[in-house]
């Protein structure tokens, strides 16, 4: 009898975006602070519905093998019984970001 295959769905922020993908693996990095993903799952839908979100990221991900992404920007990982349908949409303002350095007195990071 097979194993059957785990998928996982990672969500994580990048930038002003939730961006929620589906893998095959997922393991801490050797590269300090970073999550990799391997084996990213696209939906195989029909051409008839195309949906814009997964497009794009298909289109991001392409040739993509490996993806780490920093641990402080996951928001949640979770084993799932089969991939759904990655998407990418805005943040509501409901997410923290990890604290960083405070804002200078012009509004930047701080960062020169």
């Amino acid at each position: 009898m097979a194993k059957k295959q785990q998928v996982y769905r990672v969500v994580f922020v990048n930038q002003t975006q939730i961006y929620e993908l589906y893998a095959q693996e997922i393991y801490q990095s050797d590269l300090y602070g970073f999550i990799e993903i391997e084996g990213l799952l696209f939906g195989e839908r029909s051409q008839l519905v195309v949906d814009p979100g997964e497009e794009k990221l298909k289109s991001e991900f392409s040739g993509v093998p490996r993806s780490y992404i920093p641990i402080h920007s996951i928001v949640r990982i979770d084993e799932v019984e089969k991939e759904g349908v990655a998407k990418v949409r805005e943040t509501s303002g409901k997410i923290a970001h990890f604290p960083g350095f405070p804002p200078g007195p012009s509004g930047d990071s701080g960062l020169k």
